[in-house]
């Protein structure tokens, strides 16, 4: 009888203790700033468009002219941190005609590129 009661004591205490690991924090993807967006301008190349946001994580397989650049954050502490963002740049004929995401696009973008 002792000895199912020590395991039981045993079992409880080391799944209590279970409840206290280190979680980390996971940010995948590109981390965009809406400073970053406010450089993007229509009839940027795709070069322009690298130097300035990075390489997106993205590249559609089966259109190459659209790039996505995703970024999911998942906090290790609660979920009420825990972010997810997205950007989509489409190009035609190696320059910006569109983007769209979870950014607001600056006044300065809709004024095209002077090459």
């Amino acid at each position: 009888m002792l000895f199912r009661v020590l395991a039981i004591v045993i079992a409880l205490s080391v799944s209590a203790c279970s409840s206290w690991v280190y979680r980390i924090d996971i940010p995948q993807g590109n981390y965009l700033e809406q400073k970053d967006i406010d450089k993007l301008q229509i009839g940027m190349t795709k070069e322009q468009v690298k130097f300035v946001l990075g390489s997106p994580v993205v590249e559609d397989a089966f259109n190459e002219d659209i790039w996505h650049y995703v970024y999911r954050f998942k906090s290790g502490k609660s979920t009420d941190f825990d972010a997810k963002k997205q950007f989509t740049i489409t190009f035609n004929d190696n320059k910006v005609v569109d983007a769209k995401g979870d950014f607001e696009l600056p006044e300065s973008y809709h004024v095209p590129m002077v090459n």
